[in-house]
C-alpha cells in the first residue's frame, strides 16, 4: 500500500482553523514547530506558486522551511503574507 506523507492541513477547511493551529505552533518552546507548521501550508498551496509569489526560487523556498535552517524573517513574512496568516487574532 503506498502512502502519502501526513499533512495537518488537508483536514483544515477554513482560514480560522488554520490561523488558530499555526498560533498553537508559533506558541511552543521550539520555534521548528512553527517552521514546520509553515513547510506543511507551503507544500498545501504549492512551493512552485509560493515561492514565484515572493520572489525566490522553489529550491530556496524548500531549504527555508526544511527545518535544517532558521529561515530569514523576511522569507516568514512573506510566506505568511501570500497564505493569508494571521497570527493576531486568537479564537
Amino acid at each position: 500500500m503506498k502512502t502519502k506523507p501526513f499533512n495537518p492541513f488537508d483536514y483544515m477547511e477554513t482560514q480560522e482553523e488554520i490561523n488558530e493551529f499555526l498560533i498553537e505552533c508559533f506558541n511552543d518552546d521550539d520555534p521548528k514547530v512553527f517552521i514546520g507548521a509553515l513547510n506543511h501550508l507551503v507544500k498545501k498551496h504549492g512551493v512552485a506558486d509560493i515561492a514565484e509569489t515572493i520572489g525566490v526560487n522553489r529550491e530556496s523556498l524548500y531549504k527555508s522551511f526544511n527545518g535544517k535552517v532558521s529561515p530569514r524573517w523576511d522569507t516568514v513574512k512573506k510566506v505568511m503574507k501570500v497564505l493569508n496568516v494571521d497570527l493576531t487574532h486568537a479564537a
